[in-house]
């Protein structure tokens, strides 16, 4: 029997392989360098523009006059080519192919590292360089290596003050940062029936800060009614009896919350170990907790109360924001004293709307903490929305289990 990857991807592990990629997409950033490599091949033409997606994500709104000429060189293209394009505050990429726009058994590939988000959908979903996805572009195929799979068996329930963030940052720190190279992580056991589509969606993005090509669910009822609220079809998928190359076992129920410390995202700890940490920022956002669940939790934990330290709130996308508005949550969290930045990738890669000076020290929801990259000189820690929530308020790193 197979794996998920095995099956969608039609080959034994190991397995080298010429498919046909069913969506593929770039954000401004990578777009640009896509471009340059694509005009480097002569202007051949484009196999599939209805296949091709760009999103305006990590720059935005530009922070330099440069990259404005350069973004509207890429925005001249896709009306050239006839490209799908989603520009500033339309959100980020991962989050805006999510949102009705991919399908359960799909191969996907984007050039962004934590296009793995998407294999929340069971679909086979993976980052590659700007030079392959230019040739992608060119040819509506690529070639892959069929991944080995590590089975990750989920049982019970997360407890209140933890959440899937805190069992992401978890597994990373057991796998460790190269612990599952060019290897596909499936999501697998009773467990997983519990999860709505935003937390599988951050456990998957969590897949390449172990090395993973891919973090997989298998599309199920969940799926089903998640897709259908975009009209969208969802063929569901049921495990077989296959083989994996490593296994773990995870009781939800016992999860509690977790930092990932600088500078590493596998250097994972319990949050009590760096309770009362002095924080300079605090960030909730990014293509691991940006979504709506994620702004909800944070109104209702900082609702009534202010905020202790500068919070930065960036929603996924403008759907999420605009029903975050609708709901009244924008406006807890206004009230709270977070600012609000644009749909969008935000400080997360520090660039603009965010970066941290030199010696300061921020709590973030983010996926990456490496040194340098949030800010030059700065350190910052990884957490889940609740306990950057309960920190913003008190200013300092606290344990949801001693508030909550």
């Amino acid at each position: 029997m197979a794996t998920l990857s095995e099956r969608i991807l039609g080959a034994e592990a190991g397995t080298y392989v010429d498919r046909k990629v069913d969506r593929m997409y770039v954000h401004d950033g990578t777009g640009i360098q896509t471009k340059l490599v694509w005009d480097r091949l002569g202007g051949i033409g484009v196999k599939a523009p209805y296949r091709t997606y760009v999103i305006f994500d990590h720059n935005t709104p530009a922070n330099t006059s440069e990259v404005a000429t350069l973004q509207r060189e890429l925005r001249d293209f896709c009306k050239k080519q006839q490209f799908h394009f989603s520009d500033v505050g339309a959100g980020i990429c991962h989050q805006y192919m999510a949102e009705g726009r991919v399908a359960p058994g799909e191969i996907i590939v984007g050039a962004d590292s934590h296009s793995c988000t998407l294999g929340a959908f069971g679909a086979f979903s993976t980052g590659v360089g700007t030079t392959d996805m230019a040739g992608i572009w060119a040819l509506g195929e690529t070639w892959f290596r069929v991944p080995e799979s590590i089975g990750i068996h989920l049982h019970g329930h997360l407890p209140q003050a933890a959440e899937v963030k805190d069992l992401a940052l978890w597994y990373v720190g057991k796998l460790g940062m190269d612990g599952a190279t060019y290897q596909a992580l499936e999501f697998i056991g009773e467990g997983c029936a519990g999860l709505g589509m935003s937390e599988r969606m951050t456990l998957s993005n969590m897949a390449v800060e172990a090395g993973a090509k891919t973090g997989l669910f298998y599309a199920d009822s969940v799926t089903e009614t998640y897709m259908a609220a975009y009209g969208t079809l969802c063929k569901q998928q049921e495990p077989e009896d296959c083989s994996y190359i490593c296994e773990l076992d995870v009781v939800l129920d016992d999860m509690v919350p977790v930092l990932a410390v600088p500078h590493r995202v596998d250097s994972v700890v319990p949050v009590h170990t760096h309770a009362d940490t002095e924080l300079d920022q605090v960030f909730i956002g990014t293509c691991t907790n940006g979504r709506y669940e994620d702004l909800a939790r944070a109104a209702e934990i900082m609702k009534g109360q202010s905020v202790s330290v500068r919070t930065i709130v960036a929603p996924a996308s403008r759907r999420i924001y605009q029903q975050a508005l609708r709901t009244g949550i924008i406006e807890t969290l206004v009230e709270a004293g977070c600012t609000i930045i644009p749909p969008g990738c935000g400080p997360c890669l520090g660039n603009h709307q965010g970066v941290l000076g030199e010696g300061e020290v921020g709590l973030s929801t983010a996926n990456r903490n490496f040194k340098n990259r949030m800010g030059v000189g700065a350190s910052y820690f990884l957490s889940s929305v609740t306990t950057a929530s309960v920190s913003a308020l008190a200013g300092v790193i606290a344990d949801p289990m001693e508030v909550l």
